[in-house]
């Protein structure tokens, strides 16, 4: 039996940064992750309810990027359409959703099986990257929908929190900031890393290595530690034996 291929991710925080168009500030990344060899791309657009409209988004984006993309939710067999890809991207919305979606839908094993085993590139935005980890607990999202289990793809053994959100200093709302709620969660035993990806950034792992990419820092959660500031270009490999 052939040996697995290195997995390949590319978990981006956010799909649209302000002023700016949809994944157009990752075109290079995406680009660059996606190479000459992938001809399509399988979109998974269950995080949001008009999945023919955000399939319409998706694929003109790609289309302009020179990849095709088939929208999962048009299969009459979602999971024959996850074991004849060569590449998946999971776009954002809420998490719940999406998850309790790939639960109903069997896809769960099928996407890990095609990502870990066959080397697929998965690609991930907000509620995508979201599933890409150990779990959703720490999704920004209201649980609008439940899924049977908050474990996830959990192609990463951490936790992610796109959409990371800094306090404002100027603000006079008294509810939790992000960082305050993360810090609740690692108040609970044997909780993984967190790391909170602000808007502008995403993580690149290639088999055993992890790289901050995009324009922006990341705050990252160690449990029982002080967080710390990630910059862009930053070796996270050390999360992945967490």
């Amino acid at each position: 039996m052939a040996s697995p291929l290195p997995r390949r991710l590319l978990l981006v925080s956010n799909s649209r940064l302000h002023g700016e168009g949809y994944l157009e500030h990752c075109e290079e990344q995406v680009r660059s992750f996606f190479g000459g060899i992938v001809k399509r791309v399988l979109f998974i657009p269950y995080a949001l309810h008009d999945r023919d409209a955000y399939a319409k988004t998706a694929r003109e984006k790609f289309q302009s990027l020179g990849y095709g993309l088939d929208s999962i939710h048009e299969s009459s067999d979602p999971v024959e359409a996850v074991r004849k890809s060569e590449a998946i991207f999971v776009g954002g919305g809420n998490t719940f959703r999406l998850l309790k979606t790939l639960y109903d839908l069997n896809l769960i094993p099928e996407i890990r099986k095609r990502v870990l085993l066959a080397g697929v590139p998965y690609m991930g935005s907000s509620a995508g990257t979201n599933v890409a980890t150990i779990s959703i607990n720490t999704t920004n999202d209201m649980p609008i929908v439940f899924p049977p289990s908050f474990e996830a793809l959990g192609f990463v053994p951490f936790n992610i929190n796109p959409h990371y959100l800094d306090p404002d200093v100027n603000s006079t709302h008294m509810g939790e900031t992000r960082e305050e709620r993360i810090l609740q969660y690692h108040e609970e035993p044997d909780t993984p890393p967190v790391l909170g990806l602000r808007e502008g950034s995403m993580l690149l792992v290639e088999g055993n290595k992890a790289t901050l990419l995009g324009r922006s820092k990341a705050r990252l959660f160690l449990r029982g530690q002080t967080p710390t500031e990630q910059e862009p270009g930053a070796d996270l490999s050390f999360l992945l034996n967490s």
